[in-house]
C-alpha cells in the first residue's frame, strides 16, 4: 500500500467535499500501520436498468480506493429503491416494483464491473438489514431527525412552499440512508455533491451509536454532451455505458474542449501529471485538441467495450466524419409501408431515435437528413420508395428498404 500524501492526492482528485481530510489522514495512517484496509461505499438505486458516464463518476472513485487496497462496497439499494430518493425531485418519484428493482439489480452488477475488478469488489444489498427492522425500530428511527431539519433541504422547502404534495415516507430516505453506513459500519461513504445532506446523516448516526464517523467524499455531477446540464437520458446529452462502442466513440469525440478535460479529470484512468502534461501541451500549440480528445474516446470506449472494438470504432469515426463516408457496417432495414410515414415515427420505428419526441426535437435541431438533404419541417412524412439513407446527428445512420 502506498503512502498516506499520495493517497491522499488520488483520493482527493476530482472531489469537491472531503469531510474531513483531517479524519481521513488518521483512518489511512491507521490503516497502512495495521495492514487493515478502509471499508468504503457507494450506494446505487436501481431505478433505471442502464448507466451511463454520469454514475460511472462514482464507480471511478471507488476504483481508485480499490487500486489502493482498500475494501470497495457496491451497494445495491434494493429497499431504499421502493422508496425512491426524494433528492432534487420536485414531486413525489413513482414507487419501483420489486420486480423492477430485482431486474434493474442484476444489470447494475453485470455493468459495474467494466469499471470495478470483480475479484475484489463486494455487492450488498441494503434490503439484509434494513429489511429486518421492525414497526418499533423504524418509528425510533424516525424520531432522529425533526420535520425542521428536513425542511431546509432545498427540495423539500421548494415543494412545500409551492404547495407541492410530501409524502411521509419521504422523509425516510436520508434516515435509512444513514442507517446504512452504521450497519455497515463504513468508513468511508462517496456520493454526489446533491447527496450531501443523505451522506452526512450516515456520519451523524454512526456517531450517535459510538462508531468512528465515516468521512463523506462528494463528487461533481458529470455535465452532459451539452456542457450545461446534468447527464440525463431525459435531456438526452447523455452517454450510456452499454451503448455501441461507436456510439461511445463518436460521443465523446463531440464533447467541447474545456469539458473533455472535465471528463479527462473525473473519468479517466490517466494519472493527474498525464492529464497536466496533455492540457498543457494543447495550449502551447504542441497537441491537436483532436489528438487530445481521440485519447480519451479510445480509453472510454474499450473499457466499455475492448480495445480492439476502440480502434476499430476510431476507424469509423474517421470514415464517417474525415472522409464524409458512410460507415462499413451501415445498418439496414426493412420497412412495410404503402401509405406515407410521418419522419419522427419513422425514426423510432428505425431506432435512431428513442421516441417521436426525440424525433422532433432532432428535427427542429437541423440535425436530421435524408439522402443527404436537412429535414427542418416537424411535418415532414416520408414517401416509400425504394431505398433511403437517415441520418441523426453526427453519428446515427441507416439505410431503409421499403418493402
Amino acid at each position: 500500500m502506498i503512502g498516506v500524501e499520495e493517497q491522499i492526492e488520488l483520493i482527493e482528485r476530482g472531489v469537491v467535499d472531503c469531510i474531513s481530510r483531517d479524519e481521513l489522514r488518521k483512518k489511512l495512517e491507521r490503516s497502512l500501520a495495521t495492514g487493515v484496509p478502509l471499508k468504503v461505499k457507494a450506494g446505487f438505486d436501481p431505478t433505471a436498468p442502464d448507466l451511463h458516464l454520469g454514475h460511472t463518476v462514482l464507480l471511478q472513485k471507488l476504483k481508485h480506493f480499490q487500486d489502493l487496497g482498500h475494501r470497495v462496497i457496491f451497494l445495491i439499494g434494493d429497499f431504499t429503491g421502493l422508496i425512491g430518493d426524494p433528492t432534487g425531485k420536485s414531486e413525489t418519484r413513482k414507487a419501483l416494483t420489486r420486480d423492477d428493482i430485482a431486474r434493474n439489480a442484476e444489470t447494475y452488477k453485470e455493468q459495474v464491473f467494466k469499471i470495478l475488478d470483480p475479484v475484489k469488489t463486494e455487492i450488498a444489498f441494503n434490503s439484509e438489514w434494513l429489511g429486518k427492522l421492525d414497526s418499533f425500530e423504524m418509528i425510533r428511527l424516525a424520531s432522529e431527525l425533526t420535520v425542521a431539519r428536513m425542511l431546509e433541504r432545498d427540495d423539500f422547502k421548494n415543494r412545500f412552499e409551492g404547495g407541492k404534495p410530501i409524502s411521509i415516507h419521504e422523509f425516510l430516505y436520508p434516515l435509512i440512508q444513514g442507517y446504512d453506513s452504521v450497519a455497515m459500519k463504513a468508513d468511508v461513504e462517496l456520493g454526489g455533491t446533491d447527496q450531501l445532506f443523505n451522506v452526512l446523516m450516515g456520519r451523524d448516526m454512526q456517531r450517535s451509536r459510538n462508531q468512528e464517523p465515516q468521512i463523506v467524499l462528494t463528487l461533481p455531477l458529470l455535465e452532459g454532451l451539452d456542457g450545461v446540464n446534468k447527464m440525463s437520458k431525459s435531456l438526452g446529452n447523455y452517454i450510456g455505458i452499454t451503448e455501441p462502442a461507436n456510439d461511445i466513440y463518436g460521443k465523446v469525440m463531440s464533447v467541447s474542449d474545456d469539458l473533455m478535460f472535465r471528463y479527462y479529470e473525473l473519468l479517466s484512468d490517466r494519472s493527474t501529471e498525464e492529464i497536466s502534461e496533455l492540457r498543457k501541451g494543447m495550449e502551447a500549440g504542441n497537441l491537436h485538441p483532436k489528438s487530445v480528445k481521440q485519447k480519451l474516446a479510445r480509453e472510454l470506449t474499450a473499457r466499455f467495450h475492448s480495445d480492439s472494438a476502440a480502434l476499430q470504432a476510431e476507424q469509423n469515426f474517421e470514415n464517417v466524419f474525415a472522409k464524409n463516408d458512410l460507415p462499413d457496417d451501415l445498418q439496414e432495414i426493412a420497412i412495410s409501408a404503402r401509405e406515407d410515414i410521418w419522419l419522427p415515427q419513422l425514426l423510432l420505428e428505425t431506432a435512431l431515435v428513442a421516441s417521436t419526441s426525440e424525433g422532433r426535437r432532432m428535427i427542429k435541431q437541423n440535425a436530421v437528413s435524408i439522402d443527404g438533404e436537412k429535414i427542418t419541417d416537424m411535418n415532414f412524412s416520408v414517401k416509400p420508395r425504394g431505398d433511403i439513407i437517415l441520418r441523426v446527428g453526427k453519428r446515427r445512420f441507416c439505410k431503409v428498404n421499403f418493402s
